[in-house]
């Protein structure tokens, strides 16, 4: 019953934006943490944020720190991922995670992100 709908990837030039989206359903999305992995190709999938339930924690890894922004509209069970001066090193598939307090953690399906002049 619970899932996580991605969208907004998509091919992108270096520098520009997107904007990724996760619409979830059939959890408690506000206590749940959300998480955006990515994975390129070769390499192995990697944390890239992460945001509390309410909101109030925010972690990014380093390479995305000032570019990313994380964020969460709990009203509409969805959680964001805004990407800005993207590289080419930006270009993996983009992962949706949810962590509820009890239960084991869901996925989305994926959305392809490629950076490319």
């Amino acid at each position: 019953q619970v899932q996580l709908v991605e969208s907004g990837g998509g091919l992108v030039q270096p520098g520009g934006s997107l904007r990724l989206s996760c619409a979830a359903s059939g959890l408690t999305f506000s206590r749940s943490t959300m998480r955006w992995y990515r994975q390129a190709p070769g390499k192995e999938r990697e944390l890239v944020a992460s945001i509390s339930g309410s909101g109030s924690t925010i972690n990014y890894t380093d390479s995305v720190k000032g570019r990313f922004t994380i964020s969460r509209d709990n009203g509409k069970n969805t959680a964001y991922l805004q990407m800005n001066s993207l590289e080419s090193g930006d270009t993996a598939v983009y992962y949706c995670n949810a962590v509820p307090w009890i239960g084991p953690n869901y996925w989305g399906q994926g959305t392809q992100v490629t950076v490319s002049s």
